[in-house]
């Protein structure tokens, strides 16, 4: 394939965009309290996921999307709990799919880790 014949990137239309972010963010919410049971100060992932479901009532950007993304993602750096480490990832890749539809898949991936470790 030439270079010149490549698509761009793009998201998808915003219904279909919208509802992929809210089926992340129900994914990872059902095994957010893996983390909030264990770090029970950190709001960082439930902020991640409640931006999410705000931008997709347009009350917030994208930006701040990404931005709780990637304060989700320092919780999961942060913790020490694998169990947790993997429920704060889920949020923090729902909250990511506000930038691009393609971290949907990884929020459920992230989930069974978290159940998995769980026991």
């Amino acid at each position: 394939m030439s270079h010149a014949s490549k698509q761009p990137f793009a998201n998808p239309a915003l219904p279909v965009h919208h509802a992929l972010a809210l089926e992340a963010a129900a994914c990872a919410e059902r095994v957010l309290p893996l983390f909030e049971l264990a770090y029970t100060d950190d709001i960082r992932p439930r902020h991640a996921l409640a931006t999410l479901r705000a931008w997709v009532q347009g009350q917030v950007s994208m930006m701040d999307c990404r931005q709780a993304a990637f304060a989700a993602h320092a919780a999961a750096r942060a913790a020490q709990q694998p169990a947790a480490v993997a429920a704060a990832r889920a949020a923090g890749q729902a909250a990511a799919v506000a930038h691009m539809y393609t971290h949907a898949p990884h929020v459920a991936t992230y989930a069974a880790k978290a159940l998995t470790l769980a026991g």
